[in-house]
């Protein structure tokens, strides 16, 4: 032992037992080390740099790979308050070594006093950091980290440390991380000082998509406005390397246009545009730029997509149409007592839906398209127009095809036929977009009809033709339809058609002609489900716009009691959809809690909105969405009727076309509650969350149902539409919010189902009564759930795909399997919820890092070998 050294008891009665138990070997390194630090107290200070440079040999030797102490760390720990004091006496030559030797020792102790970092900086002309291993390093930036947060908080502890010796010394750091598959780490430094914008510099070709990957994945996890930055710094990232496609991903993800008509026009290859055009129109974002090229035209307007989805369908052999007994199989439901009856008008018009939402896009059916004046008239009155509209979903995106069998029914005498037959127009439109705009041709010259049933018809079919399009002749169209009526379903309609045309825009000339009419309201206005419709369209505009929205609500506090409480919550809710923060999530549970004192159906829809909230903001990623999922079991136990009603519609949202196992045996038990709304919207949700999978488990819930409540009309009517929703399109589509890998939110489709289940929140009045037609508000958010692919000519190609369950590779080195449990099928496939697919040949390469929906593939004539 070094004479006069001083040492606490602790560290005395610690190293006695360990003294015991020394190999010859260990005792042999700590005389040596003891020797050393003799040496350093020496007043020869000629001495100490052969001394550190020993200690820094077996050091380093010892710290390249820690997975415990190592034992020269633990020799030396008593003598370090020795070697400090020497450090002050050595000479200026030696004191860069000498601080970076006691910079890594002070990383065994457990103190504040940020004496690793202090020391490097000291010592920065010493040793790289490459000398003392990746431990060292990622202890140095826990430490960086503690002195800036310190800063933050006033710290007297971080005087001594500038801001710019910090973010110098991370700048050491991070390309040390970099080069050693540590670009997690490198981001977090960068992201915890906030100096994430010199990343950039830092990254390398081969280490983008990992650091990007990483950034991405970060977003659901930071508040607002640091979300925004990782997702432009990564856009920057993809710039620098010239991956334009996946910057354009960033580009829509923050929703702006400008950025992504930038993007595009910046693009030289053509195939990528093509590629670019593919993402764009899944998107419903149009860009003028693309008018003057036939191909690109064609693919960013959908033009496509109803023969894609046929080429799909013929190579799945599944053209031949359905019926809705087919579907019911209602030999397989359990014997009724003899002579029980339903109302066959209601059995009629379940069959109407059912037929058209399995035959969706087929284009062709066996009561529509064969005889379809036969079947119409089996219909009566309301019905009617549901049945006439139904021509419009089976003929869904073959515009042109489609308007030629619907055309007959526009000059029909009876107003319920032809008011269908506009709808079916809106609907057979679509997500596509022809130069000719035939859908707005024939529409626009009922908007002002003198028939209140043919205005709802052209109304709501300009809706849903033209959903996230944002065309302002369009909205001209429907504002005249605002102006009050003696009945609010004209006004609620216009709000809702025009909330989904400017889904997401923030459009000001939508906005004033919405809080106008919304300020102008009376008591007596606000009787009528359809006068919430009003707050539903304005908040659609504001879908994911975050604080833009609180300015609008702040305009709202003028407006009607009655309405003002529900239309804020839902402009608050789409304004923060698909972000999950947890600040809003917590907002939207104290609603469900407080105990308010106002008129009952404002607190109970207030609530219920609440609900579906909750879904809509915590959809984003996984975490979020199993804590919606607790959260809800707790609201369906201790929660008031209008929040358990909700509940089911929310689960709805949650897990659109993703029959998840508990969310299902939910639902299942709630089919059967005492209360007939929480039951009604149970089994809707059901036919949500089955939603184009055709899973055998939900079929078999539903056809035990149709025995259930056989003698009940209205749950008898839901269950059949529940199962129209389970096989939708034969079960080749899906209605998920989400696509290209749950990456991209669809506002279109999110607007879609959110005003869908804000309909089915007044079901008695709507579905179940005159407004059945309402329905079809779900059309928007219908999408093949296929993978197609291309050559460069865009004809169509098969290829060996991997389809298996997609696996987290965020933060993973090297190239890690993304998919497991995976089987070879040869394009085109269909892609369930929650599986990837990856290409299983060589021979070439995808234009789109993500295989989903139509992919460009461009030859390879370089194997890999």
């Amino acid at each position: 032992m070094v004479p006069g050294s001083s040492k606490k008891s602790e560290d005395s009665s610690q190293s006695k037992p360990v003294t015991s138990e020394l190999t010859g070997e260990d005792r042999q390194l700590k005389e040596d080390l003891e020797l050393l630090v003799e040496r350093l107290q020496e007043a020869d200070v000629s001495l100490h740099k052969p001394a550190l440079e020993s200690l820094c040999s077996i050091i380093r030797s010892s710290t390249s790979s820690m997975t415990s102490v190592p034992q020269p760390l633990k020799f030396l720990r008593p003598h370090y308050d020795i070697l400090k004091s020497s450090y002050e006496k050595t000479s200026e030559e030696n004191k860069s070594l000498f601080a970076d030797v006691l910079s890594v020792l002070a990383m065994a102790f457990d103190n504040k006093k940020l004496e690793t970092l202090k020391f490097r900086l000291l010592g920065a002309q010493g040793t790289s950091l490459d000398f003392w291993g990746h431990e060292y390093v990622r202890h140095l930036s826990a430490e960086i980290i503690e002195a800036y947060l310190s800063k933050d908080k006033e710290d007297k502890t971080s005087t001594t440390l500038p801001l710019e010796s910090l973010i110098s010394l991370a700048e050491e750091i991070v390309p040390y991380n970099m080069a050693h598959n540590a670009e997690a780490e490198a981001c977090d430094l960068l992201m915890e000082l906030g100096q994430l914008s010199l990343l950039e510099k830092f990254v390398q070709e081969d280490q983008h998509a990992r650091v990007c990957l990483y950034l991405t994945s970060c977003v659901n996890y930071v508040p607002d406005p640091e979300d925004r930055n990782l997702l432009h710094t990564a856009l920057q990232i993809y710039k620098k390397f010239g991956r334009s496609l996946e910057a354009l991903r960033i580009a829509i993800r923050l929703n702006d246009r400008n950025l992504c008509t930038e993007l595009f026009n910046s693009e030289k290859e053509y195939t990528i545009k093509l590629q670019m055009c593919f993402l764009l129109a899944r998107q419903q974002i149009y860009l003028e730029s693309v008018e003057e090229d036939e191909n690109l035209y064609e693919v960013i307007t959908n033009s496509r997509l109803s023969e894609d989805f046929l080429y799909l369908a013929s190579d799945l052999d599944v053209l031949e149409p359905k019926t809705p007994e087919d579907i019911y199989k209602t030999h397989l439901e359990t014997s009724r007592p003899f002579g029980s009856s339903i109302d066959s008008a209601r059995q009629n018009l379940a069959s109407t839906f059912v037929n058209a939402l399995v035959n969706c896009a087929f284009g062709q059916d066996k009561l529509m398209t064969v005889d379809s004046v036969k079947w119409l008239y089996k219909n009566k009155e309301d019905a009617m127009l549901s049945a006439a509209a139904s021509l419009g979903l089976i003929l869904l995106w073959d515009v042109e095809k489609g308007l030629t069998q619907i055309d007959k029914f526009l000059y029909s005498n009876d107003d319920n036929v032809k008011a269908g037959a506009l709808l079916a127009c809106g609907i057979t439109s679509s997500n596509i977009r022809i130069e000719c705009d035939p859908a707005r041709a024939i529409l626009s010259d009922y908007v002002e009809h003198k028939s209140d049933k043919t205005r709802i018809g052209s109304i709501l079919g300009l809706g849903i033709a033209y959903a996230g399009s944002n065309r302002d002749d369009v909205v001209q169209l429907l504002l005249p339809g605002l102006s009050p009526t003696s009945s609010m379903e004209i006004p609620g309609l216009s709000a809702l058609a025009l909330g989904l045309i400017c889904v997401g825009t923030a459009n000001a000339c939508v906005t004033e002609a919405l809080l106008t009419i919304l300020t102008e309201l009376e008591t007596g206005d606000v009787v009528e489900p359809f006068v919430h419709f009003l707050g539903l369209g304005l908040a659609l505009c504001y879908l994911g716009r975050q604080e833009e929205a609180e300015i609008v609500r702040e305009a709202m506090m003028i407006v009607e009691p009655k309405v003002f409480l529900p239309a804020s919550t839902m402009v608050g809710i789409c304004a923060y959809t698909g972000t999950g923060n947890l600040m809003k999530i917590q907002k939207l549970l104290q609603n469900c809690g407080d105990e308010e004192e106002k008129e009952e159906s404002e607190v109970a829809l207030h609530r219920a909105i609440s609900v579906l909230g909750i879904a809509l903001v915590a959809i984003s990623e996984d975490i979020g969405t199993a804590m919606a999922l607790r959260a809800f079991n707790h609201l369906l136990q201790y929660g008031e009727e209008c929040i358990r009603r909700a509940v089911p519609l929310a689960l709805g949202l949650l897990c659109a076309s993703n029959p998840y196992l508990p969310v299902l045996d939910i639902l299942s038990k709630l089919s059967h509650d005492t209360d007939r709304e929480v039951a009604h919207n149970s089994i809707f949700a059901l036919g949500m969350v089955g939603c184009g999978t055709n899973n055998a488990r939900v079929a078999l819930m539903l056809r035990q149902l149709a025995s259930f409540y056989y003698k009940d009309p209205d749950n008898l009517f839901l269950t059949r539409i529940a199962q129209g929703l389970l096989h939708l399109g034969k079960g080749t589509m899906g209605i998920s919010l989400y696509h290209s890998d749950r990456t991209q939110l669809s506002h279109v489709g999110t607007a879609a189902l959110l005003s869908l289940v804000f309909v089915m929140l007044h079901a008695k009045t709507t579905v179940l009564s005159k407004s059945h037609y309402l329905l079809y508000l779900v059309t928007p958010a219908i999408h093949p759930r296929m993978l197609v692919t291309f050559d460069e000519n865009l004809h169509h190609l098969s290829v060996p795909v991997r389809v298996g369950q997609a696996v987290d590779v965020v933060g993973q080195a090297g190239k890690p399997k993304t998919i497991t449990g995976f089987q070879t099928y040869t394009t085109p496939v269909l892609l369930s919820h929650g599986e990837r697919a990856e290409l299983a040949t060589e021979d070439y390469i995808p234009l789109s890092p993500i295989l989903e929906g139509l992919v460009i593939l461009k030859k390879n004539f370089e194997p890999i070998q």
